[in-house]
């Protein structure tokens, strides 16, 4: 992360030192508000609440937060901008035509962001043939993203972009944020955001409901629905707890 201190390097360094890394799943439903489910929010994996000021405390893991009034609104349909490709021409997120969109922010110097790659690779392997893209979005500088990219063999199309890319997560309602994974249906509506590491049991789930969705046997309302209580029970599995069934999740 060191070195080259220039302007527009300075400005990322400093979002990436306020970046809030392992954060919970964010679940839509109703007008997409932002409520959490399955961690508090910025609480990583040894218990301690992170937000942009760093660690702010220790935590009970127990699902009794409040949601944070600093969230903006995550919108109804994938946001239009257009980025600079790994091979070096701009980019419209909308030239992506694949009826099921995997939009995956990240950063070379993020390590849930590196852990996540191989699961992106596998699923473009395994469901690349039914309809699905993953896209990757580097908020990074454009020599280090490159140089990594042929480091790991990332297979996927790449947008790429440090200011502009600072942008584009913004456009989600995300703020210094790495990584999170947008799930969008063959209409571009966003039917799932998770924020914080990727596992292949919750992108599985996702994908079969997007599916389900495209296919016209199951409206978005309810996907949304299915989706936010499955991601909060796998959260609270992998977190060694009953899932509580009095949270409040806007449903």
């Amino acid at each position: 992360m060191i070195g080259r201190p220039t302007g527009n390097r300075a400005l990322l360094l400093a979002a990436a030192l306020a970046v809030v890394l392992g954060l919970g799943v964010y679940q839509l439903s109703g007008q997409l508000s932002g409520q959490l489910s399955g961690q508090p929010p910025g609480t990583g994996r040894d218990g301690l609440r992170r937000g942009p000021a760093g660690i702010s405390g220790g935590g009970d893991p127990s699902p009794s937060w409040p949601v944070a009034d600093s969230l903006k609104p995550i919108p109804e349909q994938l946001p239009e901008f257009a980025l600079a490709t790994a091979e070096g021409p701009l980019r419209a997120l909308s030239s992506f035509t694949q009826p099921s969109l995997v939009v995956n922010f990240w950063a070379t110097w993020c390590a849930p962001c590196r852990r996540e790659i191989p699961l992106l690779k596998k699923l473009r392997a395994e469901r690349g043939g039914s309809g699905v893209e993953i896209v990757g979005i580097a908020v990074d500088f454009r020599d280090d993203v490159l140089k990594y990219a042929r480091q790991i063999g990332i297979d996927y199309p790449l947008l790429i972009g440090e200011q502009d890319g600072l942008a584009a997560a913004q456009s989600f309602g995300m703020d210094m944020v790495l990584p999170f994974t947008a799930f969008a249906d063959a209409q571009r509506r966003i039917v799932a955001l998770k924020v914080g590491e990727l596992h292949e049991d919750e992108a599985g789930f996702i994908l079969d409901m997007v599916a389900e969705v495209n296919a016209g046997r199951l409206e978005l309302a309810a996907a949304r629905t299915a989706i936010g209580a499955k991601l909060r029970l796998l959260a609270a599995k992998r977190a060694g707890r009953a899932p509580d069934s009095g949270f409040d999740f806007g449903e």
